[in-house]
């Protein structure tokens, strides 16, 4: 029984992951509940199915008007199914489905702003195809009948005339089934384009990026880009295949069955309990996949991030020489991606014997039962090869979901790793900013007062009741050894890092800028490097190329004289050049205060000199850290930590540098 309870447990929570992801693309969630969604997409059917009845309809009293011989001989059995249906109760019934539907749209148009009539259109003219190459195939059903028949009793001229509106038939359905592809396509790549935004959105939003560590392989959010890309692009297009292939089943099953009935009742019984088995089997065996793939996607991420890690730092590794190392750890992660797929093979083969075994056994079943009718003389030839058509057009219906078992793996697999990472960036994007007590935002200079700060997840404090000021156009040296908290203490001036009790009065972004030791390239041309984070269009050419000369990035100029050149700026310029045009960065952005983590280590005394100058000579605030003596020249005063959580605040002519 409990297995039972965890087992829909697990199916629920599944949806639910599946709704958080799916739903807000068509209806925005927090105004409509799964069922509103879910129903919705039922009347999409309803209005699609009105419409298609409609237009056959016409089509049919179209054809009747000016080749009524034609309708007669060759669609005489649609005709007569449409005329039943308008004679009878089953007119009121599908006029009826088709209003529900209507109205259905038109009590939630008002969650269809923000262009999600739009998908809804899309995805209703893709209903519309798949339905319309439906019921081209239930025609092709009667149409093979009499095709056999005709050359079962050798008619030439009759053969020969089916077979011209056979080929019309496919000839009609090729267009319908083309625009159904495209739609799907553009539908896809619409969805993927919003969903992706939407995550990047929040991925950029409180710090989200940040705040979650996708480092940590112990981490439940790992390879976030990974999932912002194939996760994305997988879902969204696995989504539609599924969605459409359940649509496409659906309206097989409903327009063939009604034909199986008539043609067998013990045939269409037979199917309807062989398909609830092997179905039943092969879901059961199935399940290990699942989890198997969840795994293969997070391996193969790890793997393809262990690559991206060696090319992002060769030429570190270069130095070190440390290709063995990177190699032992590239085969380890290597071993997890084999290792799991080999898993994968066992499984998948299982499965796969499991469902060719279902497929052929149900060959025989039409065979088996209809002969004895045919022998009997109850059936004629083409009404038993319409028998096996239909049979094998239902069953592949009913089979759709055993047939997708290992696609249905990876998407659910899929569905777990991105609406985790999803519901993760979301729930910090939401974070409402609040005031916090420790940390005071949107202050005209830098207060911190009896300040404890820890590490995150310690609480051994690295600093003990610090009490500090800088107002404008003052400055700050921090020093000590390494490990002491020199730029943890940074971290909690910026406001990335809270102390645990005390105050930090810090100005309002914008008003303070970090450079740290190894400074932020983008990926973006040298414009775009210079000027950011703010908009390139705020300074001219000569402006920008004013102070690259400024900061000795003459010969920068020189090689690259168009500033919209794109380059991979981190492996061309050296750990000098980028520290010049982190200050270059600093003197365009032009910050009150200026929070420096060893700025200047990878220059010369004589350039750290001039670019300290000209931060001292726009009246910039300062606080650095460093160990270099000749960094006392420009800074008023002289804050020496530890390590202990001991400090002290000396001025810098008081102080000496140890040697």
């Amino acid at each position: 029984m409990n297995s039972i309870l965890n087992n829909k447990s697990k199916i629920y929570n599944q949806l639910e992951k599946l709704r958080n992801l799916a739903q807000p693309f068509f209806l925005p969630i927090d105004q409509c509940n799964g069922y509103q969604f879910i129903w919705l997409l039922v009347s999409l059917l309803f209005c699609v199915g009105g419409i298609v009845l409609i237009g056959l309809t016409g089509i049919i009293s179209f054809l009747n008007n000016i080749q009524p011989v034609l309708v007669d001989k060759y669609f005489g059995g649609v005709e007569n199914t449409i005329n039943g249906i308008w004679s009878g109760w089953w007119g009121l019934f599908f006029s009826g489905l088709f209003l529900v539907g209507s109205g259905s749209f038109f009590a939630l148009r008002k969650q269809l702003k923000n262009r999600r009539w739009l998908h809804w259109l899309i995805l209703g003219i893709i209903v519309l195809m798949l339905l319309s190459v439906n019921g081209i195939n239930a025609g092709i059903g009667f149409i093979y009948k009499d095709l056999t028949n005709a050359l079962n009793l050798k008619q030439e001229a009759s053969f020969n005339n089916i077979l011209v509106i056979y080929g019309c038939c496919f000839a009609a359905a090729l267009p319908i089934r083309v625009l159904q592809i495209f739609c799907t396509y553009k539908l896809g790549i619409i969805w993927r384009d919003w969903l992706t935004k939407k995550l990047v959105s929040d991925y950029m939003t409180n710090n989200a990026y940040y705040t979650l560590n996708p480092n940590d392989e112990a981490t439940d959010v790992d390879n976030p880009d990974q999932r912002i890309t194939e996760d994305t692009k997988a879902f969204t297009s696995q989504s539609l295949n599924f969605t459409l292939g359940i649509f496409d089943a659906l309206l097989t099953f409903s327009l063939n069955i009604l034909i199986l009935w008539n043609i067998s009742t013990n045939l269409t019984l037979s199917l309807f309990g062989y398909a609830a088995f092997a179905t039943s089997i092969l879901i059961i065996s199935g399940r290990k996949l699942v989890k198997l793939d969840y795994n293969q996607l997070r391996y193969e991420a790890d793997f393809r991030y262990g690559l991206v890690h060696i090319r992002d730092n060769a030429e570190s590794i270069a130095f070190y020489a440390g290709e063995k190392p990177e190699k032992t750890e590239t085969e380890r992660r290597l071993i997890k991606v084999v290792n799991n797929f080999n898993l994968l093979i066992i499984w998948r083969v299982i499965i796969d014997v499991m469902r060719r075994s279902t497929t052929y056994a149900g060959v025989f079943i039409p065979y088996l039962i209809m002969s004895a009718a045919y022998f009997t003389g109850e059936i004629d030839f083409g009404s038993f090869n319409q028998s096996i058509f239909a049979f094998n057009i239902v069953e592949g219906s009913l089979f759709f979901v055993v047939n997708q078992i290992e696609e249905l793996a990876k998407f659910t697999a899929g569905i777990s790793r991105l609406e985790g990472f999803q519901s993760k960036v979301e729930s910090i994007s939401k974070i409402q900013p609040k005031r916090n007590k420790n940390i005071i935002p949107n202050y005209s200079s830098i207060l911190i007062n009896n300040a404890n700060l820890c590490p995150p997840g310690s609480k051994k404090a690295i600093i003990k009741n610090l009490n500090l000021s800088i107002e404008a156009k003052q400055s700050l040296l921090v020093v000590g050894p390494s490990g002491c908290g020199k730029t943890s203490l940074l971290r909690m001036i910026s406001g990335l890092w809270e102390p645990k009790k005390g105050v930090v009065q810090k100005p309002k972004t914008g008003d303070l800028l970090f450079i740290p030791q190894k400074p932020y390239m983008l990926l973006g041309s040298l414009r775009e490097q210079l000027c950011y984070p703010t908009e390139v269009a705020k300074y001219s050419d000569e402006h920008l190329t004013s102070v690259l000369k400024e900061v000795n990035l003459t010969t920068l100029v020189d090689r690259y004289p168009n500033l919209d050149i794109k380059q991979d700026w981190p492996r061309i310029l050296s750990l000098g050049e980028q520290q010049r045009l982190a200050f270059a960065r600093l003197l365009l952005n032009s910050p009150r205060f200026a929070v420096l983590d060893e700025a200047t280590s990878a220059l010369d005394i004589d350039t750290e000199k001039k670019l300290y100058s000209l931060l001292k000579e726009r009246e910039l605030s300062l606080i650095s850290v460093g160990h270099r003596p000749s960094l006392k020249d420009f800074h008023e005063n002289i804050l020496e930590l530890n390590g202990q959580g001991d400090w002290k605040l000396l001025t810098s002519d008081k102080y000496n540098f140890k040697d």
